[in-house]
């Protein structure tokens, strides 16, 4: 593995499902990392040092570019180390199947229904610091019988998508999604929700979810099982250092990505005066949107928006998707709080 890369930092915790997804994809694609271990609940002082106020697991630092959302952090790696093989696909049909396969986990509503279903008697969900964080993340507080009552509805999603997997995409048994000789992106895209889910005793109804009623899904989400654990164990032990170490990591190291400039000719741009350099704020339009980043806007394209925090001892550049968050003048988000 060629060592010309800038440092990864990823931040995460162990069982976030999302932090999962990025962690699977850089042991089976073998791209060396380090680690800072977040707790489940704020306060993340080690993210506040620089200067992000984003509360959503995980982030990942390539370099001093520092990357929100799973989506983007997947897409950046795929451009990472062009002499080892991507796990995406190259093919545009089934670069397709991968895409949709992705919107359907997140944006389709599959994780929605997977966390409807994490069990109520589980210790953390009974601590009232945890219930209190959650709520501020989701923007809504359930109570017990609440939860309850849309119990069923969240089971039926994943028996649907389930059966859609059983009876179209591993219906001729193959082993993995796009038919690779080993796990693609593809499968990451689809099997997070349903692997989170499979290894939580008593999130699942066996009389309605199990192994003897979709045998090809649960087939394949062993393999993955195993092609990851496995995966994991040929890399060198993952380091795991402080927030004062990963700080320091960061302001050493180069940018990843040249400075971009702002699109004038984007509608957003046009309506609302974004220029380079101007404050803006940032944050996400689903989960989270009460933590909005402040600072100065780097770059704006139809993909990615990129601004500079204020941070203290150390400059980077936070990137986030323009798909699920949103810019606007600082001044103008203040207003709206």
């Amino acid at each position: 593995m060629p060592q010309s890369e800038p440092p990864i930092v990823l931040y995460h915790y162990a069982y976030s499902p999302f932090a999962r997804r990025v962690v699977w994809y850089l042991h089976l694609r073998g791209i060396p990392y380090t680690q800072c271990l977040q707790p489940p609940i704020l306060p993340r002082p080690d993210l506040a040092r620089l200067g992000i106020k984003y509360r959503r697991i995980p982030v990942l630092s390539i370099g001093r570019d520092v990357y929100l959302d799973t989506r983007l952090i997947i897409q950046k790696l795929e451009q990472l180390y062009p002499s080892v093989p991507n796990l995406g696909a190259s093919d545009a049909e089934q670069k397709a199947v991968e895409r949709l396969l992705e919107h359907l986990s997140i944006d389709g509503g599959v994780f929605s229904a997977a966390m409807r279903l994490i069990p109520a008697d589980l210790p953390l969900l009974k601590d009232p610091k945890f219930q209190k964080d959650r709520a501020d993340f989701t923007g809504e507080r359930l109570t017990r019988g609440d939860a309850a009552a849309l119990r069923p509805e969240a089971v039926n999603e994943i028996r649907l998508v389930m059966d859609l997997l059983e009876t179209t995409l591993l219906a001729d048994g193959r082993e993995w999604i796009l038919k690779t000789d080993k796990p693609s992106l593809a499968d990451i895209e689809a099997v997070w929700p349903l692997h989170w889910l499979a290894g939580m005793p008593g999130a699942l109804p066996a009389d309605q979810v199990s192994a003897e009623r979709f045998p090809r899904v649960y087939g394949w989400i062993a393999r993955f099982q195993k092609a990851a654990s496995a995966a994991k164990a040929a890399q060198p032990k993952t380091p795991t250092v402080s927030g004062e170490q990963a700080q320091d990591i960061i302001a050493k190291a180069p940018f990843n990505e040249e400075e971009g400039d702002v699109d004038v000719g984007d509608g957003l741009a046009t309506f609302h005066g974004l220029a380079k350099g101007r404050k803006v704020a940032l944050w996400p339009t689903d989960t989270g949107a009460n933590h909005k980043d402040v600072g100065r806007l780097v770059s704006l394209t139809p993909a990615e928006v990129v601004i500079e925090p204020e941070a203290e001892g150390v400059q980077v550049r936070l990137h986030a998707p323009r798909h699920g968050f949103r810019v606007r003048p600082a001044v103008e988000a203040a207003a709206n709080l």
